[in-house]
């Protein structure tokens, strides 16, 4: 047997029934009539006892005959089953784990604080039972080194200056990084039968050594970016501005005069502080 059997037990209201009467009867017969028979009854009874189980909703019972895997019973109500079997019970409701947070190195060499939240449920519970010793503690183990495995295959964020803008990040391409850590985790638990509902990044930092240098290294590159973008409109502004003054004929600029206001310009124009006017009451040269 490799697989999961789903059985199907005998009705535990009608044995119920059976136990009753059996139970009560027998002590009845033997306090009325003190015939030794009735003990016989009397231990049928108690024999029967033991083979009731109850299963709840998105609950299941292993059952096995001194080491032979019988079957699993997933069907919720009270039934009856041989007494002798050995009644293990496995939960079939979706769990939620929150790993711990985890000191790894990204695609770059960057340590990096990262956990992940998985949502999971048994789905087969021959493989939970017999393929692994314990579960709940292989989810655990699988999960972190899927986490670190995840973590090398990206680089935190992307920078400029290592050509990176196209490639899958941990921080922004979310969506990405939380499909290939669920097909990973898939992989890896589907031995132990279980079903991965939902994985997800938990939380992500750089490591305490680094966050300070990568945190200066961040808003290095958004004013460089910024800087970027203003010096490409400061231009597009003189060029309008020269072509309007020379289609309109407003003023006639040699190529000192455009050399000055194109520098006076950009001055305005990039300049992170407000610009203070001075009134020329001379020439333009002077």
């Amino acid at each position: 047997m490799s697989q999961e059997k789903l059985l199907k037990p005998s009705n535990g209201y009608f044995m119920l029934f059976v136990f009753l009467i059996l139970f009560f009867g027998s002590i009845a017969g033997i306090i009325l009539t003190k015939n030794s028979w009735w003990i016989a009854a009397f231990v049928i009874a108690i024999f029967i006892l033991p083979g009731f189980i109850l299963v709840n909703p998105n609950e299941s019972r292993v059952l096995l005959l001194f080491g032979d895997y019988k079957g699993t019973v997933k069907q919720n109500g009270l039934f009856w089953v041989n007494p002798l079997f050995s009644k293990n019970k496995i939960s079939l409701r979706a769990r939620n784990f929150d790993s711990e947070r985890l000191k790894v190195n990204d695609k770059l060499g960057n340590p990096v604080m990262i956990s992940t939240i998985l949502v999971w449920r048994v789905q087969d519970t021959y493989k939970a039972s017999f393929d692994v010793d314990i579960f709940e503690n292989f989810v655990v183990v699988q999960t972190d080194a899927a986490v670190r495995k995840l973590a090398s295959m990206y680089p935190y964020d992307n920078f400029a200056d290592e050509g990176l803008e196209e490639e899958i990040t941990l921080r922004s391409s979310v969506n990405e990084v939380s499909d290939a850590l669920e097909k990973e985790l898939e992989e890896r638990l589907d031995i132990a039968g279980i079903e991965v509902l939902e994985a997800r990044i938990g939380y992500l930092a750089y490591a305490n050594e680094i966050a300070s240098a990568m945190l200066k290294r961040q808003q290095a590159t958004a004013i460089v970016a910024a800087r970027h973008k203003i010096v490409e409109g400061a231009v597009s502004m003189v060029e309008m501005a020269l072509n309007e003054l020379s289609k309109k004929e407003i003023v006639d600029l040699d190529g000192e005069s455009r050399a000055a206001m194109v520098s006076n310009l950009m001055v305005v124009l990039c300049g992170d502080k407000d610009a203070s006017p001075i009134v020329n009451a001379g020439t333009l040269n002077h």
